[in-house]
């Protein structure tokens, strides 16, 4: 009894935010390569010599701002505090500036469409990732997956057999759009940040600089991404008594894919096209429904009608 209206909301939650959900689970999917091209950047690319020659080539202006590194890209991004726009690009082996390249440039243009879809319109990923949200246990409910070789078969499998990796790739989401990190809020430190060099200086003692991700201006202090060997992000406090580890943001790491470098990548891979493969055999199952009806409706329109006999009055004298 219950079962129609679950079919149905499931349904109309699909077709509804089908659009935006689209857009937000293609863009991602895009952007789940990026850990991966951070772990496979060539060995040697990002050192303290080469920083600290753009350092200089900077001037006092770079240390206003914060570093971006791109070893992919063979690039740093300095004096942006929130991001490249406003900043330089300088590039990693000459220390000249430049323009980002292509695959660079692609990514951050993903990520911005991937949180606001370039319109101001982050209220409309937030509800649909939502709604996507809603649609898993809806799914759920409408049956045990089968083992038969039909798109309904494989639709109900995959939404069973990838059920935390579905999960877990939105409800990430969700967590970062509202600001839950599972951390300790750590406090602000008083006074001025150590300068620039010295904070890579103090990251280079404990970790390979083709790791390093960002350093950002964070009150008396910097705040310091690394990656490490296992392509796991860890993010430091730089301050005058050196640098300590902050509890990590899983949440981040988990959506981000910063967790475990190529496999990070390749499990929000998986996750995306998983549900890009969902919501498109879904819509498949509802058009095909929808062409089988209208066939059976214009079958029964067109059907002759049976021939009805002429009826013969009889006669009154009969």
């Amino acid at each position: 009894m219950l079962k129609p209206w679950v079919r149905r909301l499931h349904l109309w939650v699909a077709l509804g935010f089908a659009l935006p959900l689209i857009a937000v689970i293609g863009s991602g999917a895009f952007l789940a390569l990026e850990p991966a091209a951070k772990a496979l950047t060539p060995p040697g690319t990002v050192t303290l010599e080469r920083l600290q020659a753009i350092l200089d080539a900077a001037g006092p202006e770079g240390e206003r701002g914060a570093l971006f590194i791109r070893g992919y890209d063979g690039t740093a991004t300095l004096g942006g505090r929130n991001g490249p726009g406003g900043a330089k690009v300088f590039d990693l082996a000459t220390a000249q500036v430049i323009e980002p390249g292509p695959l660079a440039s692609a990514f951050r243009t993903t990520r911005r469409f991937h949180e606001t879809l370039l319109l101001d319109l982050g209220w409309v990923v937030e509800w649909s990732t939502i709604a996507l949200l809603l649609l898993l246990p809806l799914g759920l409910l409408l049956g045990w997956p089968r083992l038969r070789h039909t798109v309904l078969g494989w639709h109900r499998l995959a939404g069973w057999a990838l059920l935390p990796l579905l999960v877990g790739s939105p409800l990430t989401g969700l967590f970062l759009a509202y600001g839950i990190s599972f951390a300790t809020p750590t406090p602000r430190l008083p006074g001025t940040p150590p300068p620039l060099a010295e904070t890579l200086r103090l990251v280079a003692e404990r970790h390979d600089l083709n790791g390093l991700d960002w350093v950002r201006p964070a009150g008396g202090a910097r705040n310091v991404r690394v990656l490490d060997a296992s392509g796991t992000a860890t993010v430091y406090r730089a301050s005058a008594t050196g640098l300590e580890p902050l509890p990590r943001n899983w949440p981040r790491l988990l959506h981000e894919g910063n967790w475990a470098g190529v496999l990070g990548s390749l499990a929000n891979l998986v996750a995306a096209l998983a549900m890009l493969g969902l919501l498109g055999t879904g819509i498949y199952l509802w058009a095909r429904r929808q062409v089988m009806r209208r066939k059976v409706r214009a079958s029964r329109g067109a059907a002759p009608r049976p021939r009805q006999e002429p009826q013969v009055l009889a006669s009154p004298t009969s």
